[in-house]
């Protein structure tokens, strides 16, 4: 047992202040209390059972940050629940018998504890889970209401599924053509599943980024930017030749090339492909083509460098423009995904089709030309050119550059009946069907009288059926497909017989709406009150991974909006505010005997267990050196090393506070002050002044670092007895409070104070005694001005650069940039230089 100091026992003084905490109902928030709300929130965690020490990172920023809002005068609300229907639990039940309930259920008794014995503290009275009914009971009240306004509805398409999980997968859950559970190459099946509408809030979900783009990681704002993807073209009508009535729309956002059109492409799972090849001499072998096609990853499929590969289908379309009769092909490249999963092949002007076209000797026929340039001779072409210029051999549209050509096409095409204007989106519509037991049942019987049922909301919860009648053996079904007491059921509109919908809901949507349970937790009448809703919502610090970014975050946004819509909440963003944490890594042995620093992971074998790292350590160890490691934005590195000088640390401020404990006091008369208390007065302050500000800004590894340069400053001072000393003592007590809060207390109380310090109130600064230490120094990035930032006069380039980093602006214009050298002028500029 790591012990800071020979009377200072961490797990007895932990677990004193701990149930003293609880006993007081610390962090129990009160809706009626007259303070101003800080809702602090981390992402809804999955119930893994013991967590390692690089859960716990995300747990440590938010309880930093919880008990710096309380000490600062704020009713804080922070909650915590679990996440707990997914696949991890069914497994379970299949690979070792056990009840995914029970199993379940054990796992969140470990991790609560685990989070507890860490001193991070949690409102626990609003404790949720999202598999038990009384939570998925307003999950199936949610589904209904996006069911009554058409916006959840079931339909057959193309479908993401994984053999290997047996179970379907939205587009967000296919990473580099993988199921992003266990990296099994996802196939493409043609099912009957239920989808929520997301592609109805498209534009708003785009539009309103505007709203939270200062406050979000700017690269989790271009990842659901790109996401949604809205693009403006036409749609292009290409009769089949001879096909009678049949046609295929094309979206395109280059109707400028419309003339070079020379082939079209579908996608190997266009449905289309069956009947259009009906009785042709090749259809078996378009039919080997495209089971082979759907196998590969859709990412390498659409990669540029990868070669291309197709099939014709002895059928033709005709040009609408040129009235040329083109190629009916089918080729890997094209994504079932994008449109409508056909896209007309203008080899002249996109590289990939010219790649196919010189593959398959397909005319390539150049339309547009540079402004300043001539028309290219495609027996030259050696790449195609896909800038926009001036449109040639094009018919009444020769001569007009792409922007003009455009324009008018979009005019003309409803005219001529052939186009029309459009607009395309990579964002689809969310299937939220799973083929699994443990998960949110859908709220629908399906009657052979009446078609599609819901349940009456006065019959929900639809309850799991109990685990013992459940074959938990994978298939391409639900289980609850075979559970004949689950499925068979009445009609509620007829009274007639009527079979329940087997599949359930996708885990992310349980996580769409948890943050606004919290806010009415144990309400059995109804998911909230709004009044309660719009008194906590919306969050004001959210704080979790850029993993979520294209689901959970995208996800959770579209409830809001749509709640917003019915009037059930207030605000149409859900998180003003996003802190996305970094990783913790640790050393991952090589078979050749060296290593290498890895991201904390079970499947690689270099967890931390945090329940026992705890016990024999301490909680405040653990988090001071994950605050201190490394900024919380970014990956850290786990080290014995770093864990051992953080305990180090630790000790040296329990031997210097309760070494001179009577000493410690509130207030000094500074006037009186001899010139070395002077100072000691003014390092105090600056002190506070740096802490403070770098807590407001999540900037944790500097405050606790200011701490570190504190501490050495209090042990140089020689005057112990001096009331500057103990005004220091009192000042860095409540400084250490949010980091380390055990030892604060022990300390707090030690020092004769009989409530908790965190109802003290957070000390307020001395600025003109801050401003008289301080100098403002000019920063540059590459020589020009990005920022200025007050640091303590005579500051070294470390500080500098310290405080520069933490700079908005200067930390923009830094990202993704390697710093080659670092000048400064003392006191005055300090110039970065990046490559």
């Amino acid at each position: 047992m790591t012990k800071t100091n020979d009377d200072y026992d961490a797990p007895a003084v932990e677990r004193r202040w701990q149930e003293f905490w609880e006993e007081i109902g610390l962090f129990e928030a009160n809706e009626d209390s007259p303070k101003p709300k800080f809702y602090l929130l981390e992402m809804f965690p999955y119930p893994s059972g013991d967590l390692h020490v690089g859960h716990m990172k995300n747990y440590f920023i938010g309880d930093v940050l919880n008990r710096y809002k309380m000490m600062r005068g704020y009713e804080v609300l922070h909650p915590i629940g679990w996440d707990s229907f997914g696949l991890p639990a069914e497994n379970a039940a299949i690979q070792r018998g056990v009840s995914p309930t029970a199993w379940t259920e054990e796992n969140i008794a470990t991790s609560r504890e685990t989070l507890k014995r860490a001193g991070v503290g949690y409102d626990w009275r609003r404790e949720i889970a999202a598999c038990r009914p009384d939570y998925y009971i307003w999950t199936q009240w949610l589904f209904l209401k996006l069911y009554e306004r058409g916006l959840a509805y079931r339909a057959s398409g193309p479908a993401n599924f994984c053999p290997s999980c047996n179970t379907v997968l939205a587009n967000e859950q296919v990473v580099e053509g993988a199921c992003y559970r266990c990296d099994t190459p996802v196939e493409r099946r043609h099912l009957k599943q239920w989808y929520f509408k997301i592609t109805a809030y498209a534009d708003r979900l785009l539009d309103d980024l505007e709203l939270i783009e200062k406050n979000w990681p700017r690269h989790v704002i271009t990842l659901q930017r790109n996401w949604i993807g809205r693009s403006e073209g036409l749609t292009v009508r290409f009769p089949v030749v001879g096909g009678g009535d049949r046609h295929f729309d094309v979206f395109t956002t280059r109707g400028d090339t419309l003339y070079g059109v020379t082939f079209m492409a579908l996608a190997p799972e266009h449905p289309a492909i069956a009947e259009l090849t009906e009785g042709l001499p090749t259809k078996s072998d378009i039919e080997t083509f495209c089971r082979e096609a759907v196998k590969k990853k859709e990412v390498d499929r659409a990669a540029a460098a990868t070669e291309k590969a197709g099939v014709f289908t002895g059928r033709y379309a005709r040009n609408p423009l040129s009235g040329d009769e083109i190629p009916i092909w089918v080729a890997d490249y094209v994504l079932i995904s994008y449109g409508e999963g056909a896209v007309m092949g203008v080899p002249a002007h996109d590289q990939r089709d010219f790649l196919f076209a010189r593959k398959y000797d397909i005319p390539v026929v150049p339309v547009i030309r540079a402004v300043d340039g001539e028309l290219a001779d495609e027996r030259e072409m050696t790449e195609a050119f896909e800038d926009y210029g001036v449109m040639e051999s094009s018919g009444p549209y020769s001569g007009l550059t792409s922007e003009e050509g455009n324009a008018r096409l979009a005019e003309d095409g409803p005219k001529g009946g052939w186009g029309r204007p459009a607009v395309n989106y990579h964002l689809h519509d969310w299937l939220i069907s799973r083929q699994r037991y443990w998960g949110a049942p859908i709220p629908i019987v399906h009657c052979a009288a009446c078609g599609e049922i819901a349940v009456p909301y006065e019959e929900l919860p639809v309850l799991l059926p109990p685990e013992d009648e459940v074959d938990f053996t994978p298939a391409e079904r639900s289980p609850l497909a075979s559970c004949r007491e689950f499925i068979e059921t009445t009609c509620p509109k007829c009274g007639g017989p009527a079979e329940r919908d087997a599949d359930t809901m996708d885990t992310y949507v349980d996580s769409s709406w948890y943050f606004l349970r919290y806010c009415d937790a144990r309400n059995a009448d109804a998911p909230w009150k709004p009044a309660r809703v719009n008194f906590w919502m919306p969050v004001d610090q959210y704080v979790g991974g850029d993993e979520h970014a294209v689901s959970h975050l995208l996800y959770a946004r579209f409830f809001q909006k749509f709640l917003a819509d019915v009037g059930l909440v207030r605000d149409v963003e859900p998180f003003p505010l996003f802190f996305n944490q970094g990783m913790v890594k640790a050393r991952v042995p090589k078979a050749d005997g060296s290593s290498s620093m890895e991201v904390m992971s079970k499947s690689k074998g270099n967890t931390v267990a945090a329940g026992p790292f705890i016990a024999e350590h301490g909680a405040d160890v653990a988090r001071v050196y994950i605050t201190f490691a490394g900024p919380p934005g970014k990956d850290m590195e786990w080290t014995e090393e770093g864990v051992g000088g953080t305990a180090r640390w630790l000790g040296r401020v329990w031997r210097l506070v309760d070494g001179n404990i009577e000493g410690v006091r509130a207030s000094v008369d500074a006037a009186s002050l001899s010139a070395a208390e002077r100072d000691l007065y003014v390092a105090t302050h600056r002190t506070l002044k740096r802490v403070t500000d770098d807590l407001e800004r999540l900037h944790f590894n500097t405050c606790v670092a200011f701490l570190m340069e504190f501490v050495n400053r209090l042990y140089a001072f020689e005057n112990r007895k001096s009331p500057a000393f103990g005004y220091a003592l009192h000042h860095l007590i409540k400084m250490l409070a949010p980091f380390a809060p055990h030892m604060a207390e022990e300390l707090w109380r030690r020092a004769g104070h009989g409530d908790t310090v965190f109802r003290e109130k957070w000390e307020e600064y001395d600025a003109e005694a801050t401003a008289a230490a301080l100098v403002t120094v000019v920063i540059q990035v590459n020589g020009k001005v990005r920022g200025r930032v007050d640091v303590a006069a005579g500051a070294s380039e470390e500080e500098v650069f310290a405080a520069a980093s933490a700079d908005a602006n200067v930390a923009r214009h830094l990202e993704g940039k390697a710093v080659a050298k670092k000048i400064l002028v003392p006191d005055k500029i300090f110039n970065i230089i990046c490559r």
